[in-house]
């Protein structure tokens, strides 16, 4: 069996990839994740999880190497990682009462084969007051997560629904990448 990588240090992409039941290891790739906000943001994403997965295929390879990445987006406007707390809060007031996206690319990638592909997906918010944003902020969980915050933790009291795949939002779409590693001998 091939050597299975997740480019990725993502302890939820980890914890997602391990449900497809491959064994694996984790090597970041070191990559400008500069998005071109110009382009088509689906297509930008599955460019950046293409450069992680091939990043990671030059130092190995014979393995399969899987790379995703996430963005929060609305209004066609990226929001990335907060710089600090007070661009948290102002993420999150731009999301309070609102619908935006969460685009999730993934690649599957060995010298053989590529799989690429991601998956676009609603999040509706409630609205949020001040106090909310502010102490939501103080817990720290935004400040390392796109759009400054996270569906499975904290902010999940403030998700009134989403639309499309829970586990992409999270970080990994589970179900495609779980479909296409069942062909993993293919690879």
């Amino acid at each position: 069996m091939k050597k299975l990588i997740l480019a990725s240090q993502s302890p939820r992409r980890k914890e997602l990839l391990e449900k497809c039941g491959h064994p694996f290891q984790v090597e970041a790739a070191d990559i400008d994740e500069t998005i071109d906000q110009s382009k088509d943001l689906t297509e930008e994403i599955k460019r950046l999880s293409f450069r992680k997965a091939e990043h990671v295929l030059r130092q190995h390879g014979d393995a399969v190497v899987v790379g995703s990445d996430t963005i929060v987006t609305i209004d066609g406007k990226v929001l990335g990682k907060p710089a600090d707390e007070k661009e948290a809060e102002e993420m999150l007031r731009e999301l309070s009462g609102r619908t935006h996206q969460v685009i999730t690319g993934l690649c599957i990638l060995s010298r053989n084969r590529i799989f690429l592909d991601a998956s676009v997906n609603d999040v509706v918010f409630a609205e949020m007051t001040e106090e909310e944003i502010r102490k939501y902020v103080e817990t720290g969980e935004p400040m390392d997560k796109a759009g400054a915050y996270a569906i499975q933790g904290i902010a999940s009291r403030y998700i009134t629904g989403i639309h499309g795949d829970y586990y992409a939002i999270m970080g990994l779409p589970l179900c495609m990448a779980y479909e296409e590693l069942k062909n993993l001998d293919q690879y």
